[in-house]
């Protein structure tokens, strides 16, 4: 029999755990690792993160991993589970296209939970998260239609940031505990059996969707424990007839992109970055509205804004129709194209929107609530034709005077096309970290993440993040 998908996944990630990644992919993880820790210190006081830290401590255990913003250590599982909930409780996490998914806030989680209780240094860890990630992608990617033009999973209803989330999670966390390509094979049919995830709380709401990344870290770790343990999974798990593909999307499946290139074409660095923390099809409307606002276009000369948008993404940013023009809270907000369109417009902090926006109070704001009651979401042909390798959009205001003023958005901010600075990617994570720690923390903070390059434990960096969260916490007690 030819190698499958699965072993091939299992011996590139025993190679790569042995031979490492290189300096450019490494500076590229550190990144996102950054970005995950700073999403996770802004979430710290979210209910989600508060009822997921309940629970896991309620569980006990080993205190062998730091859960960031508990000032008691957890079993790695369990911290995994707080961390993941909190690096997507805000919706700020990065976003693979086409597949549409949020890979780091899944694997990110996992490895830094097992790297901890395993010892490990900075580069095994970027090492086994950098193939988390792409194994992440790719099998998202295996799940994208192009004739359908959309990702199958979320045409399902599944969330696939969760679902192959898992998996690499597993396979990151697999790497870190130094198992070989065979269990690591195993690793893969193991998570495959654990992924889950349905996105009806996009559109009517619901928190379960913020526990997403958190459960697939978990499951990722709850895997390669298993495996480590002797626990086998199928080698057909990914392309098998009643394998992980065929399940999840049907005979639309192209299991060849799972291992095309693995190890040598990375889809890891073209990850987009998050410039707002709300649903990423919301980001174009965003950038048009604030496109207007810097031609002087204000809310109250507005007599209604019409934003057009890729037609798959409708169900998540228009409807139901009354539930986005006026979202039940500062969360829903984050899904809702009219309310994010008059946040911007009116004036947003952060680079454009940013969680002062999302807030309930916010939410409930009546010039607010005004402005997104004259925004009408329709689908636009153009907008479609790019989704989802972008997510465009575009935005006509209708004046009081009669005049019309148009902007169209192609390109997503923090895409390749159009990266975020350094700049920016820095005020964003200080934004979010100084919602948890001091100014002078959060660049302590920083400046450990980046000394992972340098192979510095990761125990010693999570110890030095716990360190500064408690003191925060008494201080504010």
């Amino acid at each position: 029999m030819s190698t499958t998908p699965a072993q091939r996944i299992g011996e590139v990630g025993a190679r790569l755990a042995a031979e490492g990644v290189d300096d450019r992919l490494a500076d590229d993880l550190v990144r996102r690792i950054v970005d995950v820790i700073g999403n996770s210190l802004a979430a710290t006081r979210e209910e989600p993160a508060r009822i997921a830290g309940a629970v896991a401590t309620e569980w006990g255990g080993n205190p062998a991993a730091t859960a960031i913003g508990l000032p008691q250590g957890l079993p790695a599982p369990s911290a995994a589970l707080v961390n993941g909930t909190l690096a997507h409780s805000l919706d700020f996490d990065d976003t693979h296209l086409p597949s549409v998914l949020h890979p780091s806030a899944a694997v990110v989680p996992a490895a830094l939970a097992t790297a901890e209780r395993v010892g490990a240094g900075g580069r095994a860890l970027l090492t086994a998260a950098a193939m988390g990630i792409e194994v992440t992608c790719r099998l998202g990617m295996a799940g994208y239609d192009e004739d359908l033009g959309n990702s199958v999973f979320f045409e399902h209803g599944q969330h696939a940031t969760a679902i192959c989330g898992a998996v690499g999670a597993a396979v990151a966390s697999g790497m870190l505990q130094g198992l070989d390509a065979d269990r690591l094979t195993s690793v893969v049919g193991i998570a495959a059996s654990m992924g889950a995830g349905v996105i009806e709380a996009n559109r009517t709401g619901g928190t379960i969707k913020r526990v997403h990344c958190g459960w697939a870290a978990h499951a990722g770790v709850v895997a390669a424990d298993l495996a480590r343990h002797g626990l086998t999974g199928p080698p057909t798990v990914i392309e098998g007839r009643f394998g992980f593909l065929r399940a999840f999307c049907g005979e639309r499946v192209h299991p060849e992109r799972v291992t095309d290139g693995l190890g040598e074409q990375w889809e890891t660095p073209g990850v987009f970055f998050k410039p707002y923390p709300c649903n990423h099809f919301t980001h174009a409307g965003v950038d048009a509205a604030l496109r207007l606002r810097e031609r002087g276009v204000t809310a109250d000369e507005v007599r209604e804004l019409v934003l057009g948008v890729p037609a798959p993404v409708m169900r998540t940013i228009a409807e139901p129709v009354e539930e986005k023009a006026r979202p039940r809270s500062g969360y829903h907000a984050a899904f809702s194209g009219p309310y994010t369109v008059a946040a911007a417009l009116i004036g947003g902090g952060g680079l454009g929107v940013f969680h002062e926006d999302f807030t309930d109070a916010a939410a409930a704001d009546p010039r607010r609530l005004d402005l997104a009651g004259r925004v009408r979401v329709v689908a636009d042909d153009e907008a479609t034709a790019g989704f989802p390798r972008q997510f465009p959009a575009v935005l006509t205001a209708e004046l009081t005077d009669g005049s019309t003023v148009t902007e169209r958005v192609t390109a997503n901010r923090g895409g390749p096309q159009r990266p975020l600075s350094a700049d920016e990617l820095a005020a964003k994570f200080t934004g979010n970290a100084e919602r948890a720690v001091s100014p002078g923390d959060a660049t302590a903070i920083v400046a450990s993440l980046w000394d992972l390059r340098d192979d510095r434990a990761v125990a010693e960096v999570m110890t030095g993040l716990q360190n500064a969260t408690n003191c925060t916490a008494q201080r504010n007690n």
